[in-house]
């Protein structure tokens, strides 16, 4: 199972809770997003079955698109219909193997890590197997690097070899630590980050949670049994769901339970959790720069430089992080890019857009980009996807303008169609009942000139939508 879940709010202005971290392409030269790169890396590994992904509602098109353009089949995408940890997910991922498979072993992945060394991970699983078959929770210890404090550590019981996937048992869980902590248990060979990964038999998990947590494992149950296939989608009951204990894995059962087993992973392993991880991890040119888009760097040293549209330039920096999206621009020393969260609460209470989403947003049939807006009219650039169709809706606020720029787009006004080539336009009137499609092989581009006394996206009343986003 892959665990999508996750804001990555340390990674604004890139990482927004509309489109998050797992999402973009943050590492390598290949293109994939983190997402991707994930299920990619198990390529190798044996008897590996279609993953199961748990994912937040409103990813769910996200998702199921970016796994399309792997070749990948889902055994299931889950939405949760709000967040609850790990714990939750990990619950109704295990509930559901069980439903399909005879106990089989469930292999716990984030959507949001990086793993250089892919052999060493794929031999470190592989060692892991023999622990979970005989009914051990495994986890997997990464060997540190240095006196991280912003992971959390385990401590084995002996001291764990990296260069011998042995699986020794779990003595505790330690919280985030100082650094005078953190240095200490960089000499101990005991003590590895924890990755947040598992190992284990699908009934093991379930046998555990229903000890330590069982409303946990009652409520999952019921949000699972209740819950409703929706396309290639499977939503769980949000009334069961949300009495869900917010808990972590960790807290819910690996901290209390007997069957815990760590095995070492030196495989160059990063949570992707902040730019200046990005920038120690990424490769970097011989001034020690990390240079992503459109950048010139000239007499700068040890940046993380990052455009994804403008132009942008620096001069003689030093140890800095400046981010460039179309809506904000982020520029921190490099050692303070942890303060960006902080930042980020601070657009939420102010109300501010760019806090949650970016001014490109993502649909199931395409995207649309915001260009620019006044008191009572805003423009918007809209792409549709070849094959797909907007749902036929109106609006009580605002009419629209449509001009075709691209591609040639179906119309449809209260039940009459009209084919639309580049340059030629067409008027939505308020209350008109309409449809945008692509009956063509290329993407759709066109301009839209809305007007209106209120132009907010929750002005739309759906009558039909191949994606199922009419409330029934």
């Amino acid at each position: 199972m892959i665990l999508c879940g996750g804001t990555g709010t340390r990674l604004w202005p890139l990482s927004r809770s509309t489109y998050p971290k797992q999402y973009w392409n943050l590492i390598g030269e290949n293109n994939q997003t983190l997402l991707q790169q994930t299920q990619e890396r198990l390529k190798g590994i044996n008897e590996v079955n279609q993953p199961i992904f748990i994912c937040h509602e409103d990813h769910r098109f996200i998702v199921a698109e970016q796994i399309r353009q792997i070749n990948v089949e889902a055994n299931s995408i889950v939405l949760e219909p709000t967040g609850r940890n790990t714990a939750p997910a990990i619950a109704i991922a295990a509930l559901q193997a069980l439903k399909q498979d005879n106990d089989p072993l469930l292999l716990v992945l984030a959507a949001d890590h990086e793993i250089r060394d892919i052999d060493k991970f794929h031999n470190t699983i592989n060692a892991s197997k023999s622990y979970a078959e005989e009914g051990r929770l495994v986890t997997f210890g990464i060997v540190p690097t240095g006196p991280e404090t912003g992971y959390g550590y385990i401590e084995a019981i002996e001291p764990l070899n990296p260069n011998k996937l042995t699986g020794i048992d779990i003595a505790r869980f330690v919280e985030k630590p100082n650094k005078e902590t953190a240095e200490k248990f960089l000499k101990d060979k005991r003590f590895t980050w924890n990755s947040g990964m598992f190992l284990f038999k699908a009934s093991a998990v379930i046998n555990e949670l229903t000890k330590y947590e069982p409303d946990l494992i009652s409520y999952c149950k019921t949000s699972l049994e209740q819950g409703k296939t929706d396309l290639d989608f499977l939503r769980l009951n949000k009334t069961s769901f949300e009495k869900c204990p917010n808990l972590a894995i960790d807290v819910a059962v690996m901290e209390k339970t007997s069957l815990g087993t760590v095995l070492p992973l030196n495989a160059g392993w990063s949570d992707v959790g902040s730019w200046k991880t990005l920038w120690e991890t990424e490769d970097k040119t011989s001034d020690g720069n990390v240079i992503k888009g459109n950048v010139i760097s000239e007499s700068s040293n040890n940046c993380y430089l990052r455009s994804e549209n403008r132009l942008l330039v620096g001069i003689g920096l030093e140890k800095i992080v400046a981010i460039e999206t179309d809506d904000a621009v982020l520029i921190s020393n490099i050692e303070d890019t942890q303060k960006v969260k902080e930042i980020v609460k601070t657009l939420e209470r102010q109300g501010a857009p760019q806090g949650k989403a970016h001014r490109k947003i993502y649909r199931p049939w395409g995207n649309f980009t915001s260009v620019v807006e006044g008191t009572r009219w805003q423009v918007k650039k809209i792409e549709v996807n070849p094959g797909a169709r907007l749902s036929l809706q109106m609006h009580h606020h605002r009419a629209e303008h449509w001009v075709v720029v691209k591609g040639t787009a179906l119309v449809e006004k209260d039940n009459e169609k009209k084919l639309l080539k580049e340059n030629q336009s067409t008027y939505i009137p308020l209350g008109c009942k309409h449809r945008l499609s692509n009956p063509g092989k290329l993407p759709v581009e066109l301009i839209e000139v809305q007007s209106g006394d209120y132009l907010g996206e929750d002005d739309i009343v759906r009558f039909e939508d191949i994606y199922g986003r009419i409330e029934k």
